[in-house]
């Protein structure tokens, strides 16, 4: 199998094809605004609450968790709809699976966050 030689135009479009998507996830996608709005509170009550370097190291962990998550999310259901359009069990339990995913990394956000933040608070 013959390997394409690397290009740095080829890298350049790679990136562009990405920041796309970024652009189209947050044009698109409802749920976008919600998470950059935790996002946005998580790091003011960060910077408010002055917490740690390694606290802040976990915060953007779990936070970029959670934003891979929902864009993973994303994809299979945009996935799923192309290949089935119309209602079918097994697309359902995929996306159902895909939206646990979201919300499993979403609970571990918010409980590294209730460690980080609840002593900081009282």
């Amino acid at each position: 199998m013959k390997t394409k030689q690397f290009s740095f135009r080829a890298r350049a479009s790679s990136f562009r094809y990405a920041w796309e998507g970024i652009y189209r996830f947050f044009a698109q996608e409802h749920n976008t605004w919600i998470h950059l709005a935790a996002t946005v509170a998580v790091f003011v009550a960060a910077w408010l609450l002055e917490v740690s370097h390694i606290e802040v190291i976990l915060l953007i962990i779990v936070t970029g968790f959670v934003w891979v998550a929902e864009i993973f999310n994303t994809a299979v259901e945009k996935a799923m709809d192309l290949i089935s359009p119309g209602y079918h069990p097994r697309v359902k339990l995929i996306k159902d699976l895909s939206a646990a995913a979201v919300l499993i990394a979403a609970i571990i956000s918010v409980i590294t966050g209730a460690f980080i933040f609840i002593p900081k608070i009282f």
